[in-house]
């Protein structure tokens, strides 16, 4: 076995690498750039190097530098991660020449399947179905049209040595194609230093499903069941599960026996997954093959029993599998949320800062007998750097069947604190508790289709106002008790605390009487209907539990000036509590609106301006590109809104913008 394991990465699966190093007895050692200073991956391993600036194009992907550190260090294993060099041919040949194990499949491997247009070939070659496309290399915006054109809108446009949804852009007419030809090849040289395209047809209403496989270096190979990843925005993994709730075991099967054949034609070994799209009648197609451990491997964990990680590790070492394809159950079941620097009320545009507040739900064993699970790389008061990928956290939940475990995410998201930053936590809440997606009812076009005009919140239904009316009721209780407490004020001017209130949120008004009674504290409405209340919230508490008529409910809880900010279940609302009198005068108030910024461009996320392609007095139309952001490795193109005239350009490419910096004027 290993002594020492350098991990070649940062961040969530860094500290996941070393959490099961640490269980074999092997020392780690943490590389970081700069911004990763202080990172929690650097603190938890044994030992720590610097690798050089904080762009991931002068750090974490220069083999030069990696392989300095292993001199450094001693290190006799490297565990690469994903992304980054995890699935880079010439970083896995340079450790060989090294010395130095490689946690993953062999260099052959890497080449025949981190190529997307060679691996379709050897999959055609070996009989495992692939979608229609163009396998060739593509040179220029041109071409990729008029191949797009041959095989068929919609086309699916990918870097051909891409990943994590970085370097695709799905085309629907010649101009997108154009566009998205040139947006995917310069993503694809940022991220992994090549820029090859390529182009197939785009399955409509498609499922995405993986297989996991699992092998050694004596010729052994299984798979380990799917994962369902169908919900997806801008071609990244959102939520995910294991198993498919979409799958017969017959289809299951054949796609297991489809991706070892496939593993096995490459003399893969060590952790991969085989990607298939499927569609509506079951039918799959070959996708491609991620030669190195997913992001989502913990919902497959989490139904086998196994440590992928660890098998990586044992693998790598030379030792068998343990187990037979006979051996592998699928027990209950599991569903991750990624949990993204993001903010959903801004079309999930990237967000920066610093962490304010990080309180994650309690790991473990649930009483009801649910399992929670949170892999992260951050801590509170650490920094969302925008050097690297947006993701805060994984959290996941594993319950004997798919309603059990889809209920202890919801609940688990709702204990969740996360402060400070833009993130889509109320986004992930809000599709758990959508009948489509409790169905199962999935595509990779959920999002789009469920979601058209963006995620604008959650809007409550009468029965979750009330109970949220009835928390803010017993919040402002507390509150005007505490008050009432106050020593040394005058005595006949000692605040007396009322019981009749108006309480507004979420454009409803409820009239509620509050009281004790022999069985507790409870709201009474209008209508005579008493609501029992429990809660332990106490004033400076930002997260209790409220059970209303004996249903508990974990509700985050803010003062926002006269209001209380609620949050639960993907809702965030303020609610006012007033006395009839004061509601009454509320009423008249006027409301105040929001600045006019119709003829304003502005910086939707900070970023870097690499492009402006208008000047002012230039006329443009609805759609047309304006200028092009780049944010956390991803290109974003501003259009225009509708036909106007550029009035100025406050800023020149290059420049360095907060959110809602003014790029340009219109007149």
């Amino acid at each position: 076995m290993f002594k020492k394991i350098l991990i070649a990465n940062r961040g969530e699966i860094a500290c996941r690498v070393i959490r099961t190093a640490r269980k074999l007895g092997i020392a780690t050692v943490a590389v970081h750039s700069d911004a990763d200073r202080d990172a929690m991956h650097v603190r938890l391993a044994d030992e720590a190097v610097h690798i050089g600036p904080s762009p991931s194009s002068q750090s974490y992907i220069v083999i030069d530098k990696i392989l300095e550190a292993i001199r450094k260090t001693g290190a006799d294993a490297v565990h690469p991660g994903y992304g980054f060099l995890s699935e880079n041919a010439a970083f896995t040949e340079a450790l060989e020449k090294e010395g130095v194990a490689f946690i993953g499949p062999p260099v052959g491997a890497i080449k025949a399947m981190g190529d997307k247009i060679t691996s379709k070939k050897i999959a055609a070659e070996a009989d495992v179905s692939t979608v229609p496309g163009h396998m060739g290399l593509i040179e220029d915006a041109d071409e990729a049209a008029r191949i797009a054109s041959s095989i068929g809108f919609p086309v699916m446009i990918k870097a051909s040595a891409g990943g994590g949804g970085k370097g695709m852009r799905i085309a629907w007419n010649e101009r997108e194609a154009r566009e998205g030809f040139q947006s995917s090849k310069n993503e694809a040289k940022s991220s992994f230093g090549d820029d090859r395209i390529f182009i197939e047809k785009f399955v409509t209403e498609p499922r995405h499903i993986e297989i996991q496989v699992l092998g050694d270096k004596h010729g052994n190979t299984l798979y380990l069941g799917e994962r369902e990843c169908s919900i997806q925005r801008r071609n990244q993994k959102v939520i995910e599960e294991a198993p498919s709730p979409f799958l017969d075991e017959t289809t299951r099967r054949a796609m297991g026996e489809q991706a070892v054949a496939l593993a096995k034609a490459v003399g893969y070994h060590s952790a991969g997954t085989v990607e298939f799209i499927v569609d509506a009648e079951r039918n799959f197609y070959f996708l491609e093959m991620n030669t190195r451990l997913q992001v989502e491997h913990p919902v497959t964990e989490l139904v086998t029993g196994l440590d992928l990680v660890e098998q990586m590790i044992r693998v790598a070492a030379g030792e068998k599998l343990s187990f037979t394809q006979d051996d592998v159950k699928l027990e209950g079941w599991a569903i991750e949320s990624r949990l993204y620097a993001e903010d959903p009320y801004r079309n999930f545009l990237p967000s920066i800062g610093r962490l304010t507040r990080y309180r994650p739900p309690e790991e473990g064993r649930q009483d009801d007998g649910t399992v929670i699970r949170n892999d992260t790389g951050v801590f509170e008061g650490g920094e969302i750097s925008m050097y690297y990928d947006p993701m805060i956290a994984k959290l996941c939940a594993w319950g004997p069947d798919r309603a059990q475990a889809v209920e202890a995410m919801a609940e688990a998201l709702d204990a969740f604190e996360v402060e400070g930053i833009g993130h889509n936590l109320p986004f992930l809440s809000a599709v758990m508790q959508q009948q489509r997606f409790r169905d199962g009812r999935l595509t990779t076009a959920y999002i789009a289709e469920e979601f058209t005009d963006g995620f604008q919140g959650v809007t409550p239904d009468e029965a979750s106002a009330m109970k949220l009316a009835a928390v803010a009721v017993t919040v402002n209780q507390a509150l005007q008790e505490r008050a009432s407490q106050i020593s040394g004020t005058i005595g006949n001017h000692r605040r007396i605390v009322g019981h009749e209130w108006v309480t507004s949120l979420a454009e409803r008004e409820f009239q509620m009487t509050s009281g004790v009674s022999a069985d507790g504290a409870y709201v009474r409405l209008a209508d005579e209907r008493a609501i029992s209340v429990d809660s332990d919230w106490v004033p400076g508490r930002t997260l209790a539990t409220f059970n209303i008529d004996n249903q508990p409910m974990a509700v985050k809880v803010d003062l926002v000036g006269t209001g209380i900010r609620l949050r639960w279940r993907g809702i965030d609302v303020v609610a006012r509590v007033r006395s009839p009198r004061v509601a009454e005068l509320a009423r008249l108030m006027p409301k105040k609106l929001p600045p006019d910024t119709s003829k304003m461009l502005l910086c939707p996320m900070p970023g870097i301006v690499t492009s402006i392609t208008v000047k002012a007095g230039d006329t443009v139309e609805a759609g047309q590109s304006l200028a092009v952001v780049e944010a956390m490795k991803m290109e974003n193109i501003l259009r225009a809104e509708k036909r106007a005239t550029v009035k100025r350009v406050a800023i020149a490419a290059g420049a360095s913008l907060a959110v809602d910096e003014l790029i340009m004027e219109f007149e």
